[in-house]
């Protein structure tokens, strides 16, 4: 099969020779203008020692390791050809995105924080924290645009009065996806220009214990074996990294002729392949205050649906809407081999088998339910060079793709060295 994109622009490489040092979270939006800004954080307990790591403002959190990361800005206007470096700042886990002539860049440490650029891309203000005192979470996924609002998702994670976090466990049982929702026009540095949906874990709509008839979990989770070792069991099933849409078509079965619906896509944890979660985020008024409810879908049979079928629903993925198509796009990482034994796996295998990043898929749908397979988007040459964790946005007749990427130098398929740039040409032909 032809590679879609397999040639690449490097944007950023951790400095060679460097251990402890890693690529991580790439996003990227597209201008009015034409301009590119992309973002990516750099990780790792040695980040600390970047000449870059000295420009950041003192860290107000230093909860949970969240000041050994370096968040990095930068511009293209040559089409992804070169890359220019704007600004070094406090974050992790954030996109770009343009609002009402402004460019911004949410993501957190530890707390929630946003970057705006009154030029677009060139100078960057020192940001604005949203939140105090809490964990915050997401990657770089999409937003939704559309009638004067943005809406888009990010993830706060907490425990509950009694509740106890294992050691070790990965906790994305105990996230809950939080709908952010603001005017375009609205200076979106202000938390008051925003409203946050009610905090809707994991945990609290299914409990793992009661999961049956589908396998999952695939693998003995910390909650059922508290002592055994990693390599053994796997973390609790959870979600994470929420993707957010509107299901435009007034034919489709969870249709809202109000346009008061949004749908939120996540990865889903289950140690195996195939799923992801899905939820609705509905607009609703309380008190002459608008607010935005989370709560499981339902299917006609009046069952709640909550685990659903989504080609690399186990990693990372992006949902674009495409007006001239119609169509969601999909990218994500495409398994092979999922069901080999741990103790055949090769070597450079990173954790347990579902666990492959080193192949990217296309894929477009019209429902977001069935998937249509559109190609493979890259190929790393070895288990251990990934192409994953990949964001998109919209060219033209293109998709322009960045990717946490890996190549021979690379630690692990996980922990990454380079941020690449892609380029799917005339991804609208693709459809058939």
């Amino acid at each position: 099969m032809e590679l879609l994109a397999n040639d690449f622009q490097v944007i950023y490489e951790v400095p060679k020779g460097s251990e402890k040092i890693y690529a991580f979270t790439p996003g990227i939006t597209v201008l009015e203008n034409g301009r590119y800004v992309f973002t990516n954080d750099i990780g790792g307990k040695n980040a600390k020692t970047l000449p870059e790591y000295q420009e950041l403002l003192p860290h107000p959190n230093q909860w949970r390791g969240a000041d050994r990361f370096i968040g990095k800005i930068f511009t293209s206007d040559d089409q992804g050809k070169s890359w220019q470096l704007r600004a070094n700042r406090n974050f992790i886990h954030a996109r770009p995105f343009e609002a009402g002539g402004v460019v911004y860049v949410i993501g957190h440490c530890a707390d929630l924080v946003i970057y705006a650029s009154y030029d677009g891309g060139c100078t960057w203000d020192d940001g604005h924290f949203l939140t105090e005192g809490e964990d915050w979470h997401q990657s770089a996924c999409n937003v939704w645009i559309e009638d004067g609002y943005i809406t888009l998702v990010m993830e706060q994670r907490f425990l509950k009065e009694g509740e106890v976090h294992p050691d070790g466990d990965w906790g994305v049982y105990k996230i809950a996806p939080i709908v952010m929702r603001a005017r375009l026009t609205d200076d979106l540095t202000k938390r008051e220009s925003w409203i946050f949906s009610e905090k809707v874990r994991f945990c609290d709509v299914v409990d793992e214990e009661e999961l049956e008839w589908f396998g999952v979990p695939f693998f003995a989770t910390y909650r059922q074996q508290n002592n055994a070792s990693e390599t053994e069991i796997a973390h609790c099933v959870g979600l994470l990294e929420t993707n957010i849409v509107r299901i435009k078509d007034p034919t489709h079965y969870w249709y809202d002729k109000t346009g008061k619906t949004f749908h939120l896509f996540s990865r889903c944890n289950t140690n195996g392949t195939g799923y992801c979660v899905v939820m609705k985020a509905v607009l609703c008024e309380e008190d002459g205050k608008e607010i935005i409810k989370i709560m499981p879908e339902k299917n006609p049979s009046g069952k709640k649906i909550l685990f659903l079928p989504l080609p690399g629903g186990q990693m990372r993925f992006h949902i674009l809407w495409d007006e001239a198509t119609q169509l969601f796009w999909l990218l994500s990482t495409q398994a092979t081999d999922s069901m080999t034994r741990l103790e055949f796996l090769s070597e450079e295998r990173f954790h347990l088998p579902y666990d492959e990043r080193d192949r990217l898929q296309l894929s477009f749908s019209k429902n977001m339910v069935d998937w249509c397979f559109a190609g493979l988007v890259a190929k790393g040459p070895s288990e251990k060079q990934s192409r994953h964790y990949a964001s998109m946005a919209i060219d033209g007749e293109d998709l322009v793709i960045v990717s946490r990427s890996g190549d021979e130098n690379t630690e692990s398929a996980h922990n990454t060295n380079l941020s690449t740039f892609h380029r799917v040409r005339n991804f609208r032909k693709l459809v058939y």
